[in-house]
């Protein structure tokens, strides 16, 4: 029902004018004109129409091989790329014969002798209208009346061809034998036969309208029908994927109702049934306003039905995105922007995440939401103001911040001033800045979120932050940098904890949140420097390797913050039992804690530190011979180190472990496809055993360097990971050819569907099949390693995928990945595309594990995707469905 009124209400109000609709700049048509070449010049000839034949405008025409009249001047022959323009009709053709005297202008194209193919037919446009090409046409320059044979145009997505139209005077269109398609050949794979059909300006009228596939006429028609053209978007019917699914039975998935609201907004209500009860229902919609914003609202929700019949649990799940963009150019200085997604934990798991059977998506753990608003002043403050929420679906804790603020002044300079002759004085350089931050948040488990006491576990505070710097350089290369900050917290929730004291000896406690204003001061002071040193080694000998260049980046900084956990402060308290004794903690110190401790900020509330910090960061570049360089000069640079970095701190004044962990992280690039990331720390203590009786019970970690027993620091952790495909020129081929049809579609002028299309294909080209790239293999794969001195743990991640074509029209997917606990494959998704042009086929199979299930989607292919021989994905949700 929806082709049926799609086809004919768009139809018609294409052909409401005389040029009939825009037409596809890439369509087989333009493609077959053959021009020929010819060094005769041209002819070009202007007739005032007015004078000569009563006309109101005047006729131009011209002709890139001859113009000739007849005996009587009467009839004007235009050969050779011809042209006629009356006001606002402009026709070009390879033959256009004028009739001066009865103002009757006829245009088609020509047998080519050589290819003996039909070219250069008649391309007309009207106006502001497209373009639209036809076999042949009359014109009537005094009526305005016309006759086309065999039009070919396009609108928004649609093509419409063959038969006859004729424009009359009262700018009725009468139409005979007009097919309509969304497949964009000449002669289209299957289409709306239109038999009759009167367009007026608010109504369309016809008379038998049947389907055509494979210009086989089938017995799906109607014998007459009758439209209010609305000229606006239409709704209706989205037919269901059938398929089966192993734990909920047959089914039939998003069946539902496309509704057309208007060309700013649009809404889709789809849902799924299941043998076994089992049921899903969503809306998605989009919404545009051109140079202002953009988004997109998609409500599901689930209801299935688990174990077996007679004891089946039901379990109903929800889930909620919303994305919202706004234009950068719609009010410069201020943005609002939302990213929101939330939903029931079991939601993905019980649904198959959204029937996609993406195993990524069905093993998502977190779900976060933003809704932000910022604004900038011209005085470069700025103000940025967010709602969020954090889930985690597996504990069930959600996190929530509504909203959150944060006021930022940019640095400046107090001392300087603007109007300064001369180099700056040290004290010139001093800068100073501020940053503000406020929070109102509540974190609990998602059960317990909306409960009526909800709002008492709000936290509330604000925290302040100043920074001091100057910076300078000393010796010409080394860079000096020192300042300090000082923070302060206020917060309205403390924490009291009150110690219960038992007979044999152990110890008990409660937390009393308290309400009430409390506010913390401490600051830092710091220092830090840092320089480049440059190492160079040329080889002459050593085949394509021209030379190694080594930069290292050192970086020393020294800090220092007092003691801040004296109970002085008021921040930090010692508690007592009930007997008001101190709590001890066993190694013969008091216990103490922070008021600030579950407040909305918590503060840098430190003990005493004074500590030095150290760094390297090293790159290492090869310069080699280009061999695609055909002159033999050539070089190129190979990242062989790309951020080596070490890094470390001691602190004079800590009691014990004064030296911290060394943690390293850095990027190799082997080849051009192939580049590793990796990381690890070093721990520079020695490990004890630790022994009860005799026996020994584990390793201890003992405040001793390992360089003191003449050893090596240990790997307590290390990981690497790397993906690589095995045909990255494809790829690159498939950007390549939709840069082409975008630079293409934006000569010919784009309609807003074709733009919005283009722009969603770039947004996301995983959700399409290219059958562009024949083959493609690809594979990440990650490695971790912990180690503790007494348990060590490796854990390896494999993924891969891949996609080859059977036959050209043929291309086989998959995508799974190894489980190296297991030593067995994960499971794995597995689709066959074929592809019809101006259709979509698919066979989705997950061949086993918990979701497996198979669906076959056939479906009507848009006309854009057709140029780009793309297919659907099955599970990715846009315009394309």
């Amino acid at each position: 029902m929806k082709l049926l009124s799609n086809s004919i209400l768009l139809f018609f109000v294409i052909l409401l004018t005389l040029c009939v609709g825009k037409a596809n700049a890439f369509s087989p048509f333009y493609r077959q004109q053959i021009i020929k070449q010819d060094t005769n010049k041209t002819d070009t000839t202007k007739l005032n129409g007015k004078k000569a034949s009563g006309l109101d405008h005047k006729i131009e025409y011209k002709a890139r091989d001859s113009v000739r009249l007849s005996k009587d001047n009467n009839i004007v022959y235009l050969y050779g790329e011809a042209r006629v323009i009356y006001d606002a009709f402009e026709l070009d053709a390879e033959y256009i014969r004028y009739d001066k005297k009865n103002n009757i202008i006829f245009a088609s194209g020509i047998i080519d002798p050589k290819s003996k193919k039909y070219i250069g037919r008649p391309i007309f446009k009207s106006g502001t209208e497209g373009s639209a090409i036809a076999d042949s046409l009359y014109y009537n320059a005094n009526t305005t009346r016309a006759k086309v044979f065999s039009v070919f145009s396009e609108q928004e997505g649609g093509f419409f061809s063959g038969g006859q139209s004729k424009k009359q005077v009262d700018d009725e269109l009468h139409i005979k034998n007009v097919m309509y398609s969304t497949c964009n050949l000449p002669h289209p794979h299957f289409g709306l036969m239109i038999s009759k059909g009167i367009v007026t300006e608010k109504q369309i009228i016809t008379g038998p309208t049947y389907l055509i596939i494979e210009d086989v006429p089938t017995p799906f028609g109607l014998p007459f029908a009758f439209f209010p053209k609305t000229n606006k978007r239409t709704s209706g019917f989205i037919l269901p994927t059938p398929g089966e699914d192993a734990t909920r039975g047959f089914f039939l998935q998003n069946a539902g109702y496309y509704l057309g609201l208007n060309d700013y907004w649009d809404a889709r209500f789809m849902g799924s049934i299941y043998t076994n009860g089992s049921y899903e229902t969503n809306l998605i919609s989009n919404y545009i306003k051109r140079y202002k914003y953009t988004g997109n609202v998609n409500f599901n929700y689930s209801s299935a039905k688990n174990g077996l019949e007679g004891i089946q649990d039901v379990v109903k799940t929800f889930h909620l995105t919303w994305s919202h963009q706004q234009n950068a150019n719609a009010r410069p200085g201020t943005t609002f922007g939302a990213s929101v997604n939330l939903g029931s934990s079991n939601y993905f798991r019980n649904t198959a995440a959204n029937t996609s059977y993406d195993q990524r998506a069905i093993a998502t753990n977190t779900m976060s939401s933003s809704i932000s608003y910022a604004k900038s002043f011209t005085n470069g403050m700025n103000l940025t103001t967010a709602f969020s929420s954090e889930q985690t679906l597996s504990t069930k804790d959600v996190s929530v911040r509504l909203p959150t603020a944060s006021f930022n002044v940019p640095t400046f300079s107090p001392f300087d001033s603007k109007n300064r002759v001369g180099t700056q004085k040290w004290y010139q350089k001093i800068t100073l800045g501020y940053s503000n931050q406020a929070i109102n948040s509540i974190s609990t488990k998602d059960s317990l979120l909306f409960q009526p006491d909800g709002l008492k576990r709000l936290k509330t505070g604000f925290a302040h932050t100043i920074p001091v710097s100057m910076s300078f350089t000393a010796l010409k290369y080394l860079n000096f940098s020192m300042g300090g900050t000082y923070n302060e917290v206020w917060n309205f929730q403390t924490i009291d904890k009150r110690y219960t004291r038992f007979d044999d000896g152990t110890y008990t406690f409660r937390t009393d949140t308290l309400s009430g204003f409390k506010r913390g001061g401490s600051y830092n002071i710091s220092t830090s420097m840092s320089t480049k040193v440059y190492g160079k080694r040329e080889f002459k000998h050593l085949g394509n390797i021209k030379a190694l260049r080594h930069v290292m980046t050192p970086t020393v900084s020294i800090s220092y913050n007092p003691d801040f956990t004296s109970t002085a402060g008021g921040i930090y308290k010692e508690p007592v039992d009930q007997f008001g004794n101190r709590i001890n903690d066993g190694f013969g110190k008091f216990v103490k804690y922070s008021i600030f401790e579950q407040s909305a900020f918590g503060g840098s509330f430190n003990s005493k530190s004074a500590s030095i910090g150290f760094g390297l960061d090293n790159t290492v570049e090869l310069k080699v011979k280009d061999k695609k360089d055909t002159t033999g000069t050539g070089d190129r640079k190979i990242p062989i180190i790309q951020g080596l970095s070490f890094s470390g701190s001691y602190n004079f004044v800590a009691p014990t472990y004064k030296l911290s962990t060394i943690g390293f992280s850095g990027r190799s690039q082997f080849t051009d496809k192939l580049g590793i990331n990796y990381n690890g720390t070093l721990d520079p203590y020695v490990l004890r055993d630790s022994l009860n009786n005799g026996v020994f019970v584990r390793k201890n970690r003992v405040d001793r360097y390992a360089w003191q027993d003449k050893k090596l620091p240990r790997l307590s952790n290390f990981g690497f990971s790397f993906d690589y495909s095995f045909n990255a020129e494809a790829l690159k081929k498939k950007n390549e050819n939709y840069d082409k049809l975008k630079d293409q579609t934006e000569k010919s002028g784009m309609t807003p569907l074709q733009s919005e299309q283009l722009a969603s294909i770039n947004r996301d080209p995983n959700a399409f099949v290219d059958f562009n790239i024949p083959w493609n293999f690809s594979f990440s794969y990650s490695f971790n390693y912990a180690n503790d001195g007494n348990i060590s743990t490796v854990s390896n991640t494999l993924n891969f995928n891949g996609d080859f074509n059977l036959t050209p029209k043929w291309k086989f997917t998959f995508n799974s990945g190894y489980d190296f606990k297991n030593n067995g494959l994960t499971p794995m998704n597995i689709a066959i595309y074929r592809d019809l042009h101006c259709w979509d086929m698919s066979i989705n199979w997950v061949p086993y594990g918990a979701y497996k299930s198979y669906s076959v989607t056939l479906k009507v292919k848009a006309s854009i995707l057709q140029d780009l021989k793309l297919s659907k994905r099955q599970g990715y949700y846009n315009t394309y469905r």
